[in-house]
C-alpha cells in the first residue's frame, strides 16, 4: 500500500471501539471524497464565491463556475475544512452545513448516508479526531493527479473489504489489467490517436468506482494530449457510484453520465452507442432479480433488443453483458465501435448446440463481431485465481481481420508481485502489456497467437439412429417399410462446419455431413443413419485445445531408474532406524 495509503487507512485508527471494522469504511471513504472535493475547490474559492454571489439561479451558477474553473461542481456553504477547525463546538452542524452545500449534482454524501455517520461521530467524541486527521492530508489535484487518487481509493476499497469480509473484485479491476484491455482497444484508432481535438465517447456498464474509465482517459491523453474522451458509466452498487460519480466531477467530466442503476434491467442509455465499450462483469452471478425486466424488453425491442442472441442461464448473466455491449456499440455507418470486456471461460465453450450460450456465440460470429480473445495470466484479480479472458469486439473490423478471430495465450506475459493483494499476486507489467498488444498488432500465426475464420467455431450437431431389432435380430420396419430407431441406440456427432477442407460454411451443410458420416460413422456401424430433422447448429470457442502442446511422456527405463533408486534411498533409511 502507499504511503498515503497507509496514512488514511491509519485515521480507522481513531474509530476502534465505537466503530466495527466493517462499519470503517461507511467513514472513510466519504471522508476521503470530502477531502479531495475540498482540495479540488481550494484554488478556485474566490471565482466560486464571485459566481455565488452574482446570481441565485442554480443553473446559472453551474454554468458559469464550469466556464471560470473548468469545475463541474460548487459548494455554496462558507465553510473550508481548516475553517471547520476553527469551531469545535459547532463541528457537527458546520460539516452538515458544508455537505448540504454542495451543487445538487453532487448526490454521493446521501449514498453512504453520511449524516447519520457524523452523528456517530460526534456522539462517541471521534468526529473532531478524524476531521483533524483529514484536514493534515493535502488531496489537492496538485498534490494528488487523478491516477494516484484512483489508485488511493482502490486501495482503500480493497482494504475495507477485506476488513469486512467482502469480496473486493466486486467494485474494482486491478489497474494493470485495465491498461491492458484500453491498450488493446485503442489500438487501430489511428485518428482518434493523432488528430488535434479529436473526441472520443467510452461506456462502462459495470462501472464499479471508476477504474476502467479513469484508465481510459489517462492512456488517451497520453497518447494524445489534444484529444478529449467522454465518460459514461452505470453501476448498481450506491457506494461505488458515489465514488464513482466523485472521481468524474473532480475530472471536470460530466456528472449526469454516471448513473446509479442495474444495467440489465434498465438500461439509463438507451438509444446511445458509443465509440468503445468495456466492462469487467461478475462471473458466476444469477441474474434472477432482473428475469422479468429483460424477458419484457426481448419483447417490446423486438431487433432492437440490447440481447439479440439469446438468454444464458439464469445462474450466470455474464453473456447478457457481453450481448449488452456489443449492441451499445456506435454503428457502422456513423464510424464504427469497439468493445473489450473480461469473462471467465464458460463463455467460450458451456452448452449445447442451440443452447442459450451457443445461441450468443452464434450471433456475435455469424455477424462477425469478436475481433479477438486474449488469455490472462492466473492470480491476476482480487477475489479469484481462475482463468479469465479479454474479449475484443469490433464492428468494423480492417479488411485483413474480416471473417477472422484472433486467439492470443497471454498467460506466460507475467511479472509476480512482491507482496499478494488478496488472491492477486501477479501483474501484467509494462513490458508484458507491449508484448501481448504486439502480438495482437501483428496479427498473424505464431507460438501465442493463432488465426480463425469465424466457420471455424461452427459445428452442426447431427443425430445418429440404428434400427430396432426383434428377438431374432431382424430389423423392425414401420408401416412405409422405414426402419424404426432404437432410442437405447441414439448417438450424436459434432461435425466441424470446416471438416474436410470445407470452406462454404453452412452453405455446404448436407456435403458435409455426408462425407462426414461415410468417413467416420458408416466404417463403425454400417446400419446407422442421420436423422437430418434433428440437426443443430453450434458454436463453440475450444481456447486452450488451439494452444495445447504435447508433451510426452518419460521413457519407462528413466523411471523405473528413478524408482529403483528413491526405493534405494528408502532401504537405507529404514536400515538406519532398524540400528
Amino acid at each position: 500500500m502507499s504511503s498515503l495509503g497507509t496514512f488514511v487507512w491509519s485515521i480507522a485508527d481513531q474509530l476502534r471501539g465505537p466503530f466495527k471494522p466493517h462499519q470503517y469504511g461507511d467513514v472513510i471513504l466519504p471522508m476521503t471524497i470530502l477531502r479531495r472535493l475540498d482540495g479540488v475547490m481550494s484554488a478556485h474559492r474566490d471565482v466560486i464565491n464571485e459566481v455565488l454571489h452574482s446570481t441565485d439561479n442554480d443553473d446559472l451558477r453551474d454554468v458559469r463556475i464550469r466556464q471560470k474553473t473548468g469545475l463541474g461542481f460548487y459548494n455554496s456553504s462558507p465553510w473550508t475544512f481548516a475553517r471547520l477547525l476553527g469551531d469545535p463546538q459547532g463541528l457537527q452542524a458546520n460539516l452538515i452545513d458544508y455537505i448540504s452545500g454542495f451543487s445538487k449534482n453532487i448526490d454521493v454524501f446521501d449514498r453512504f448516508k453520511f449524516d447519520d455517520q457524523i452523528e456517530a461521530l460526534a456522539e462517541s467524541n471521534r468526529l473532531l479526531l478524524v476531521v483533524q486527521r483529514f484536514a493534515d492530508v493535502d488531496l489537492s489535484p496538485e498534490a494528488m493527479p487523478n491516477a494516484a487518487m484512483g489508485d488511493l481509493f482502490e486501495e482503500l476499497i480493497r482494504k475495507f473489504a477485506e476488513a469486512s469480509n467482502e469480496t473486493a473484485g466486486e467494485h474494482f479491476t486491478p489497474r494493470d489489467a485495465i491498461r491492458l484491455i484500453v491498450d488493446l482497444l485503442f489500438a487501430g484508432d489511428d485518428s482518434g490517436l493523432t488528430e488535434k481535438g479529436a473526441v472520443r465517447s467510452i461506456y462502462d456498464p459495470t462501472a464499479g468506482t471508476g477504474g476502467m474509465l479513469s484508465v481510459a482517459e489517462e492512456r488517451l491523453l497520453e497518447m494524445n494530449p489534444d484529444a478529449a474522451l467522454r465518460l459514461y458509466g452505470q453501476e448498481i452498487n450506491p457506494q461505488s457510484y458515489a465514488i464513482c460519480k466523485s472521481d468524474m466531477i473532480a475530472k471536470g467530466q460530466d456528472a449526469t453520465n454516471i448513473r446509479l442503476g442495474n444495467t440489465l434491467s434498465d438500461d439509463l442509455f438507451a438509444g446511445q452507442t458509443f465509440d468503445y465499450c468495456l466492462s469487467n462483469p461478475p462471473y458466476g452471478v444469477d441474474w434472477k432479480a432482473s428475469q422479468a425486466a429483460v424477458k419484457a424488453h426481448i419483447q417490446d425491442a423486438g431487433e432492437r433488443s440490447r440481447f439479440p442472441g439469446g438468454l444464458p442461464p439464469i445462474s450466470d448473466g455474464q453473456m447478457l453483458f457481453l450481448q449488452h455491449i456489443a449492441t451499445k456499440m456506435r454503428p457502422v455507418h456513423e464510424g464504427g465501435g469497439r468493445a473489450g470486456i473480461v469473462l471467465n471461460g464458460s463463455p467460450l465453450f458451456t452448452g449445447a448446440a442451440e443452447s442459450g450460450p451457443s445461441q450468443i456465440r452464434r450471433w456475435l460470429l455469424e455477424h462477425d463481431l469478436v475481433d479477438a480473445i486474449i488469455a490472462l495470466p492466473t492470480n491476476m484479480f482480487y477475489n479469484t485465481g481462475i482463468a479469465t479472458y479479454v474479449w475484443l469486439l469490433d464492428n468494423q473490423k480492417p479488411a485483413d481481420r474480416i471473417g477472422t478471430v484472433q486467439l492470443i495465450d497471454g498467460t506466460a506475459f507475467w511479472s509476480k508481485l512482491p507482496k499478494n493483494l488478496g488472491q492477486k499476486n501477479r501483474e501484467v507489467s509494462k513490458k508484458d502489456r507491449a508484448e501481448i498488444a504486439r502480438l495482437y498488432a501483428e496479427h498473424t500465426e505464431q507460438k501465442h497467437s493463432k488465426i480463425f475464420s469465424t466457420d471455424a467455431f461452427g459445428y452442426w450437431t447431427i443425430t445418429v439412429e440404428r434400427p430396432l431389432r426383434d428377438e431374432d435380430g431382424e430389423i423392425v420396419r414401420d408401416r412405409k417399410g422405414k426402419p424404426k430407431a432404437d432410442s437405447k441406440l441414439r448417438d450424436t456427432e459434432n461435425v466441424p462446419f470446416t471438416w474436410g477442407g470445407n470452406e462454404a460454411g453452412t452453405d455446404a451443410r448436407d456435403e458435409v455431413i455426408s462425407k462426414y458420416f461415410a468417413s467416420e460413422v458408416l466404417p463403425h456401424v454400417p446400419d446407422a443413419w442421420v436423422e437430418t430433422a434433428k440437426t443443430k447448429v453450434g458454436y463453440e470457442i475450444p481456447f486452450t485445445r488451439h494452444f495445447y502442446e504435447y508433451v510426452p511422456p518419460r521413457p519407462l527405463e528413466e523411471i523405473d531408474a528413478e524408482l529403483n533408486q528413491l526405493v534405494g534411498e528408502i532401504m537405507e533409511l529404514l536400515k538406519g532406524v532398524e540400528r
